[in-house]
């Protein structure tokens, strides 16, 4: 399963576009479409970095979601449609396999995917930096939201 036109749209919304280097709210030099390292070496990216070309960025991002997809896929114990699935590659691209995977979002997931309360879990992942932030509550109803239509 690969990310769907609706999941992709989600984290390029979320992530906005950046060209230049700049740091987000806890102070990480960020880049693109929210990329903290650059393929294939995963090197960190750093505030002198030169600018990235919209079809950069575009070539990265899906290189990049494919490790995502991977991480969610291997993590899934059940069979989910393409919004859901969407839903849990943009949280994990946001927040990473770790968290997904020691979440109580996850166990919920893997015990019952359809389970109302799995908005709740997802509406839980809201702090960056200890703090809450308005965009990851947007971000969050907007994954939980995808997850369940």
């Amino acid at each position: 399963m690969k990310i769907g036109q609706k999941g992709l749209q989600l984290i390029k919304d979320f992530e906005g576009w950046y060209s230049t280097p700049y740091r987000d709210p806890i102070g990480i030099a960020t880049i693109g479409y929210g990329f903290t390292y650059y393929l294939p070496n995963r090197r960190k990216v750093k505030m002198d970095d030169p600018p990235l070309t919209r079809i950069e960025g575009e070539a990265m991002l899906l290189e990049i979601l494919s490790n995502y997809e991977n991480d969610v896929k291997r993590l899934l114990m059940k069979k989910l449609n393409q919004n859901q699935f969407d839903a849990l590659v943009s949280f994990t691209y946001n927040l990473g396999a770790t968290n997904l995977g020691r979440s109580t979002l996850l166990k919920k997931i893997n015990t019952n995917p359809e389970d109302t309360r799995i908005v709740e879990e997802f509406l839980k992942w809201n702090k960056a930096g200890g703090k809450i932030l308005p965009g990851l509550n947007r971000r969050r109803q907007a994954e939980s939201d995808l997850y369940f239509s």
